[in-house]
């Protein structure tokens, strides 16, 4: 019974471990998705940079990258955030989204 206890006890932790860290990391990373989201629809009605900035920040994970820039009649917004986790199992997570910028929005046919 000890032997079998012995080999069972470090596995069980170890399952329950690498569950938490997968946990977390979906966590973080549907956090990216919607401080992209977040960042992009604040661009589209052309709040300032330091709103955009603020509205990405305020939902994305702590330690995040946020890059923001127009492409054509697109306001795009990139996060990435470093998943929790020790040495290889540390990830860069990142999610990008892209609105239609109002202004141009306004020319298309049902607005």
């Amino acid at each position: 019974m000890t032997a079998e206890a012995a080999v069972a006890i470090p596995a069980l932790v170890a399952l329950v471990a690498a569950f938490l860290w997968a946990l977390t990391a979906a966590v973080a990373q549907i956090r990216c998705v919607d401080a992209a989201y977040a960042g992009a629809r604040a661009a589209a009605r052309s709040e300032p940079r330091s709103v955009v900035l603020e509205a990405a920040r305020a939902a994305a994970p702590t330690g995040a990258r946020i890059r923001v820039h127009r492409a054509g009649d697109f306001w795009r917004v990139r996060v990435e955030s470093p998943s929790p986790g020790p040495g290889s199992l540390a990830l860069t997570l990142s999610a990008e989204a892209a609105v239609r910028a109002e202004e141009t929005a306004a020319g298309v046919a049902g607005w």
